[in-house]
């Protein structure tokens, strides 16, 4: 059975009806390593009777285990947490649902795809700023120091002023250089292909690497000043609309 076949029969035993899973981390990303394990991310369907209770369902189901030779780290949401999230400016959501490796999805999902256009705003550049800032911490401060962090710096900025330039969600750091076409990008990339998750940088050039990260970091600043992305989302109503559709649906 291939990996596919087995994250498929995973997803199927889920105590939920799915609306859609995906993968995302490293894989989404580019940049799996031989033992990264597989980030699987949706969104599910509390019947009716659960919502309405006065102890509701399962909002956040979580697992991290292995399953079938594959170590998993799975999170799915109930859509009414997953379509909150989506409003407010949370990257992570919109990265999921847009991820192209898709392994279960619905008819409901592609409309979902299609409202969550109305959910990008210019303030999802607080999210990408604040993630790129936090690895370059863990970064900064590590010793021995990792690939792993560095690349996720460069990943969620490129990320993000990819975002504020043309309103797209792209998280695939390989795809991304296509356009940015940064010279240390694919070294970077080879090393923790090549390696190990907890892979080390033994000849790490510090200043050149701080002096990129705030180079894009101000880029990305930039990129929100004078992006034409709205201010407020747009698409609370159709939300709502799918959300008591697939309710409804499921009682």
């Amino acid at each position: 059975m291939s990996k596919e076949e087995k994250l498929k029969k995973i997803v199927a035993s889920q105590p939920y009806p799915l609306l859609f899973a995906t993968i995302s981390g490293a894989h989404l990303y580019g940049f799996s390593s031989p033992d990264s394990d597989y980030d699987l991310r949706g969104a599910h369907i509390l019947t009716l009777p659960e919502v309405l209770r006065l102890d509701p369902g399962r909002e956040t189901i979580e697992i991290s285990e292995v399953r079938d030779d594959i170590e998993l780290d799975l999170v799915t949401h109930d859509i009414k947490k997953f379509f909150s999230l989506m409003l407010k400016k949370n990257g992570y959501v919109l990265e999921q649902l847009y991820s192209p490796l898709i392994i279960h999805t619905t008819p409901e999902y592609e409309e979902l795809k299609a409202i969550a256009k109305g959910c990008i705003t210019r303030h999802h550049n607080h999210h990408y700023l604040g993630f790129a800032r936090t690895q370059w911490h863990l970064f900064e401060k590590e010793s021995p120091r990792r690939v792993k962090p560095l690349l996720y710096v460069y990943r969620v900025l490129l990320t993000g002023i990819h975002l504020m330039q043309t309103g797209e969600i792209e998280a695939n750091l390989l795809k991304l250089n296509e356009s940015f076409q940064l010279p240390y990008i694919p070294d970077l990339i080879e090393r923790k292909i090549a390696g190990y998750e907890q892979s080390i940088l033994a000849d790490v050039n510090l200043e050149f690497y701080q002096g990129e990260y705030n180079r894009l970091y101000q880029e990305l600043l930039a990129a929100s000043e004078s992006s034409w992305l709205p201010i407020a989302p747009s698409a609370k109503n159709a939300l709502n609309d799918l959300l008591v559709r697939l309710r409804m649906a499921n009682r």
